[in-house]
């Protein structure tokens, strides 16, 4: 029997009457935080990692939650930077994704019912979005719906459930200057998090009994697996 995560409630940042001007904002902190974290390290570390140089070169990736697509725009540069082409898609279910994406591919969806055919992108990847799902069946819809419309790879990293984590944002986030609202949800982010053995279970009861799950220093999961050649 899974541990129940400790907090159930709510962010801020998922409540649906937010303003653009409002959402716009929140995305500000957060591409703050998301630079000191390297936010984007762990999908980076694991394309290259489970992906031979050649098969790097010319990608498609689905976003899940993709909040204002800073993510896809990082990891689309840093590839640009090796001569390679990583094309990005950006999920989000807020309606606010195309005035926060300009210029993106954007579609308005549900991580947990995808609107695309199976093997549709080379890459899925998702990044701090899958504590905001409401219980554990609603992480192995996504876990698995990731995994059927991936050809090559799935990347799923969120926050670890830990005291030192916990510390470290409590003491972060007032010396950035974040506003109350923004540290509520830091914070409660966390306790919403998992454990690696947690987050293997649920992916097991999703069907990705050979996904991998990585802990990187007590602070941030990672889930990857590989999709077999079919």
């Amino acid at each position: 029997m899974l541990m129940r995560r400790r907090a159930t409630q709510a962010e801020y940042f998922d409540d649906p009457g937010r303003t653009l001007a409002e959402v716009r904002d929140a995305h500000r902190w957060l591409a703050r935080v998301n630079r000191i974290t390297r936010f984007e390290w762990p999908f980076r570390t694991a394309v290259t990692r489970a992906l031979a140089p050649d098969a790097c070169r010319d990608l498609t990736f689905l976003e899940l939650g993709a909040g204002d697509g800073s993510l896809g725009r990082a990891l689309a540069a840093w590839a640009d930077g090796r001569g390679w082409r990583w094309n990005f898609t950006s999920l989000d279910l807020n309606p606010h994704l195309p005035a926060l994406n300009p210029g993106g591919h954007n579609v308005v969806g549900d991580a947990c019912y995808l609107p695309f055919p199976d093997r549709a992108f080379d890459v899925v990847v998702a990044s701090t979005m899958t504590h905001h799902l409401p219980d554990d069946a609603a992480v192995c819809r996504h876990f698995s719906e990731a995994a059927r419309v991936a050809r090559r790879l799935v990347v799923v990293s969120d926050m670890q459930r830990s005291p030192l984590l916990y510390t470290g944002l409590s003491v972060l986030l007032p010396l950035l200057g974040c506003p109350p609202a923004f540290r509520h949800d830091g914070l409660l982010s966390v306790r919403r998090g998992w454990r690696p053995s947690e987050w293997r279970e649920l992916a097991r009861r999703a069907g990705l009994d050979d996904a991998e799950v990585r802990s990187e220093l007590g602070l941030r999961l990672t889930l990857v697996q590989c999709r077999p050649d079919r």
